[in-house]
């Protein structure tokens, strides 16, 4: 098949075994690859109420048909799974090198199933896979991880690994690949230190195959050409990286500031990507297969490494009202060693910062207080004294101590850096995501306040859905390729039809892709009603609802959600209930599954198998 490799690599922690299956034409050509076959595998193969943090449960690390391919940004991979985080259907995806050279090996993905007694880590070289003894990495950061490894197998591996965050189940543990790139939320990095797996190493020298090598050569050239004619991608994103927007979204009054009790931050200038780049950056960086090079490497002191990103500026930094751009990036580089999700690590400090300003709880935690922000992340990530609550995330702190409404998330994710009073269809999204608070389902950021394409009034619910039903089914296509998002920033879905068509020969149009997108969405719906989920869950915070922007921009606004909610189940063919009928199902190929909701408590109900 062009563009897939055709085999699916599965591990039985349990017993040690690794066996190939193939990959089956008709998922392929459904679901694509990365989120979308990772979804339609673990929809299939985990039994309902499945302990996110039990044996039963699976990673699956995925490509997609234009990973390892010359598309445009075609170097990116995820691994889905049961979040312990939010009990959703879950999936995180990651640049660097990893996802193409597990590709490389000859496989599509690989499912981990079960658990090990003992430490393991895989090595997949080639075709070949082996389980071996991680007792000797057991408790090391990553990049000490990531170099021992390198170390023992030689030149041409590349590691994801946890870090002790992982280890210790901590709920927003990330996995790290190629040292400091992040599958971030929702504790993957747990679910894999639960399975007692602390790292993949791997190495290969196969390419994928192109159908129609002439094409994509046409295909690759017009995309290139339009990404360095684009203002975004080809200057702003490459000159400043991700940090570009933050000065954008203080001055539009949607920057979240200490808990999103305000909407600007009056030290946003500080910690700025303009500032960035004046003050640590030192070049920058590139995925696989990229030109817009995005990353910052940065230096300070001796330090040298990657980041802080925008969300980190802000979780670690307006979040948090702290503006020393110095100690903001030793945090990011803190949490990356450890193996942590630096937006959920920002966004539960912040709630803690809250409760001691409430005096609900002492935390001993304030705003603006950045010396605090070492010995917390490090708490954190070995659940030491405060530490041990703040690691189950910022619902399940709040909800300890009494005061759930200020913990802002959604199904249990903490919210990124977009503040939906100020963008009514983010607000939509973040409540309609279906793996909880998050801005990469759909970000409405392009229509709302940048105008691509094209400018529509970010205060006005009226006309959301539509809008956003498209950006939610583009984002599960390019999540399934797998590409990165800013690459939507140039092109479209006439572009992504096109490349995957001349890789893989059969032909897409941008309609038909789209359909896939809408499938995978609906899948994820089904699955998460299969796990309890219901329209109760598709909100947000109260005080998003209810408490108004106190100042700039956008005071005096609160997301107007139920209109909007009312009119994207319309528009998605669902019922006022949030469920999709049965003539949706079929005309997505899907047949009518029964969804029989289990009982939930808090945002994951757990079972052992």
């Amino acid at each position: 098949m062009g563009g897939w490799m055709g085999q699916v690599l599965v591990v039985d922690l349990a017993s040690g075994c690794t066996s190939q299956e193939p990959l089956d034409p008709r998922l392929a050509e459904q679901y694509l690859g990365g989120r979308g076959l990772g979804a339609r595998l673990l929809y299939d193969r985990l039994p309902p109420g499945v302990d996110p943090l039990g044996p039963r449960n699976a990673l699956v690390f995925a490509t997609g048909p234009l990973t390892g391919t010359r598309a445009p940004t075609g170097g990116r991979f995820s691994v889905s799974t049961r979040s312990p985080a939010t009990g959703t259907l879950f999936d995180a995806n990651a640049g660097g090198q990893w996802g193409v050279r597990f590709k490389a090996t000859g496989y599509d993905a690989l499912v981990i199933e079960g658990a090990s007694e003992r430490p393991v880590y895989l090595v997949v070289d080639g075709e070949s896979a082996e389980l071996r003894s991680a007792e000797h990495l057991w408790g090391l950061d990553v990049p000490t991880t990531t170099d021992r490894l390198v170390d023992e197998l030689g030149k041409g591996f590349f590691v994801a690994c946890i870090g002790p965050a992982g280890e210790r189940q901590v709920l927003m543990a990330a996995i790290m690949n190629d040292r400091e790139r992040a599958l971030g939320r929702g504790g993957v990095g747990a679910v894999m230190g639960s399975k007692h797996l602390k790292a993949i190493a791997v190495r290969g020298d196969r390419r994928p195959e192109i159908a129609r090598p002439e094409a994509m050569d046409f295909v690759v050239y017009e995309c290139n050409k339009i990404q360095r004619a684009n203002p975004v991608t080809a200057s702003a994103l490459p000159e400043f990286g991700t940090a570009v927007i933050l000065n954008i979204m203080n001055e539009a009054g949607a920057l979240p500031t200490r808990n999103f009790q305000d909407s600007t931050f009056e030290g946003a200038e500080a910690i700025s990507g303009e500032a960035l780049a004046d003050k640590l950056l030192v070049r920058k960086r590139a995925c696989w297969g990229c030109s817009i090079a995005c990353t910052r490497v940065t230096r300070i002191g001796a330090r040298e490494g990657e980041g802080p990103e925008y969300e980190t500026l802000w979780s670690l930094g307006a979040n948090c009202g702290i503006d020393d751009l110095e100690a903001i990036a030793e945090a990011n580089a803190l949490c990356n060693a450890l193996g942590l999700d630096t937006i959920s690590v920002g966004a539960t400090i912040a709630c803690a910062m809250e409760l001691q300003q409430q005096g609900i709880h002492a935390s001993g935690l304030r705003f603006g207080q950045a010396e605090a922000l070492l010995p917390t992340i490090r708490d954190i990530a070995y659940r030491r004294g405060l530490g041990d609550e703040l690691a189950d995330g910022a619902l399940r702190y709040a909800e300890r101590h009494g005061a759930p409404e200020l913990a802002m998330q959604v199904k249990g994710l903490e919210l990124p850096a977009y503040d939906p009073r100020g963008m009514q269809g983010q607000g939509l999204g973040y409540a309609t995501s279906n793996r909880g608070g998050c801005h990469m389902r759909a970000n409405m950021l392009g229509p709302e306040l940048l105008g691509i394409p094209k400018l529509v009034d970010r205060f006005q619910p009226r006309g959301r859905a539509g809008i956003l039903i498209v950006h939610q089914h583009l984002g599960a296509v390019m999540d399934s390729l797998v590409l990165c998002k800013f690459a939507a920033n140039a092109l479209n879905q006439e572009h992504f039809a096109r490349l995957l068509s001349a890789a893989t020969g059969i032909d897409y149009s941008a309609q038909r892709l789209l359909q896939v997108g809408e499938r995978l969405w609906n899948l994820e719906r089904l699955f998460n009603l299969r796990e309890g989920f219901t329209r109760v869950h598709d909100t947000l915070p109260r005080r998003l609802l209810q408490e108004a922007a106190r100042a700039g921009p956008s005071a005096g606004a609160v997301v107007q959600l139920e209109p909007m909610l009312q009119e994207y189940y319309r528009f998605r063919g669902w019922n006022p209930e949030g469920t999709p009928d049965e003539r949706k199902l079929r005309e997505l190929d899907l047949e009518p599954l029964p969804v029989a909701p289990l009982e939930r408590v808090g945002p994951n109900r757990r079972e052992r198998g």
